[in-house]
C-alpha cells in the first residue's frame, strides 16, 4: 500500500514540486479492464474512477456491463450512477466531475485511478484538453435531423465522412447526436473536430502513467460474443424495455445510442427480430472495439499489455510498470492475489 502526496504538493506544480499521480487503464470493450483495476486497486491505495460514457447513467446496468456493487470487493468506484437516461451527459461533463474526483481523492491519501474505454473522455482528463464555446446553429441542426430522417443514419454518417473523415471513424453511424455535432462544428468554424482535438497541447498537469491492455482480435472477439450472450440471459431486453416503458425515452437520446440499447430498442419496436438485433449488436460491438483501438493507438505514453498471456504475468508486470513510472515502491505481501 501507498500514501500518495499530500494534497497541497500535489496541487502545486510548481518547480521543485512533484506532480499529482494519476493511474490510467484503458483497453477495448471485454479486453479483462474490470477484473484487472480491481487487483491493482486493491495493490495501490486506490480509488476507481469510471472513464465509460454510458456507465454515468442510472437504470442502465447489464447493457454497460456496470460492475454490480457487491462485487467491487470495497474499492470506491465514481462516476457510477450519477444521472438520468434522458440527460445528454457529454464530455464536458466528463472532464468537470472527473478533474474533482481526482482532487478528492488524492486529499484522502488514494490514487486516483481512472479506468474506461471511452478514449476522448480519458484523454480529455488526462491532458485537460479546452472545450471552447462554438455556440450552435438549430436550423442546422433540425437540417441534419430531417437528412437522417429521410436518408438514413448511414447517410448522414457519409456526410460527416466527406469532410472529417477522422471524426466519422471514431463514431458510430447510430451516435446521431454527436455525429451532427461534428458537423455542426465544421459548419460553424470551417475546422474539423479531429483538427481540433490535434490542436490540442498534449501537456498533462499530472504524473501519468497509462496502462493499455490488448488482445489478440480474434480472441477479443469471440469474448465479444460471449459478453453479448450473457447480458442476453442476463435481462438485457428487459432492461431496455423498462426503459422505454417507464422513462420514455425517444429513440435520438443519448443513452439510447449506446451499443445494446439501440439494437434492442429495434426489436422492441418491432423493427427486426431478436436474433437479428443480438448478431448486429455482436457485429456492432467489434466494430466498436476496433474503432477504440485506432483511438488509444494514437494516444501517446502507453505501456501496452497483451492479455492473452499468463495472468500473474500480466498483473506482475503491470505493477512494475506502475513502481517504475510512479517513482514508489510496492511491498508485496503473500495475502495479495498477484
Amino acid at each position: 500500500m501507498i500514501n500518495n502526496t499530500s494534497e497541497k504538493e500535489s496541487n502545486n506544480v510548481g518547480a521543485g514540486k512533484r506532480k499529482q499521480p494519476l493511474l490510467v487503464l484503458i483497453g477495448p470493450t471485454a479486453v479483462g479492464k474490470t477484473r484487472t483495476s480491481l487487483d491493482i486497486a486493491k495493490a495501490w491505495n486506490a480509488e476507481i474512477i469510471s472513464g465509460d460514457s454510458m456507465q454515468v447513467y442510472r437504470g442502465m446496468d447489464i447493457g454497460t456491463a456496470k460492475l454490480p456493487l457487491e462485487e467491487r470487493e470495497g474499492i470506491p468506484h465514481h462516476l457510477i450512477d450519477i444521472c438520468e437516461p434522458d440527460y445528454a451527459y457529454s464530455v464536458a461533463d466528463f472532464q468537470t466531475e472527473a478533474i474533482k474526483c481526482i482532487e478528492d481523492i488524492a486529499s484522502r491519501g488514494k490514487l486516483p485511478f481512472i479506468v474506461g474505454g471511452t478514449g476522448l473522455y480519458v484523454e480529455s482528463v488526462c491532458y485537460q484538453y479546452q472545450f471552447a464555446e462554438m455556440g450552435s446553429d438549430e436550423p442546422f441542426r433540425r437540417e441534419m435531423e430531417l437528412f437522417a430522417l429521410e436518408q438514413g443514419a448511414e447517410a448522414l454518417h457519409e456526410r460527416l465522412r466527406s469532410v472529417d473523415p477522422q471524426t466519422a471513424d471514431r463514431l458510430h453511424p447510430n451516435d446521431q447526436r454527436r455525429v451532427i455535432r461534428a458537423l455542426e462544428v465544421f459548419h460553424l468554424t470551417g475546422q474539423t473536430f479531429s483538427e481540433q482535438q490535434a490542436g490540442q497541447v498534449k501537456e498533462s498537469p499530472y504524473e501519468l502513467c497509462i496502462v493499455g491492455l490488448t488482445l489478440d482480435r480474434a480472441e477479443l472477439y469471440s469474448r465479444i460474443e460471449q459478453r453479448v450472450d450473457l447480458m442476453i440471459e442476463q435481462g438485457l431486453v428487459a432492461e431496455v424495455g423498462s426503459l422505454l416503458n417507464e422513462h420514455h425515452l425517444p429513440a435520438g437520446t443519448v443513452s439510447m445510442q449506446g451499443l445494446g440499447y439501440k439494437e434492442i430498442a429495434e426489436y422492441l419496436q418491432g423493427e427486426c427480430t431478436l436474433e437479428a438485433a443480438v448478431e448486429r449488436l455482436k457485429r456492432d460491438t467489434r466494430r466498436f472495439a476496433k474503432r477504440q483501438l485506432s483511438w488509444f493507438r494514437h494516444m501517446k505514453d502507453i505501456h501496452w499489455i497483451d492479455m492473452g498471456e499468463n495472468f500473474h504475468n500480466n498483473l506482475t508486470s503491470i505493477h512494475d510498470i506502475i513502481a517504475g513510472k510512479l517513482q514508489v515502491n510496492l511491498e508485496y505481501t503473500s495475502n495479495q492475489s498477484l
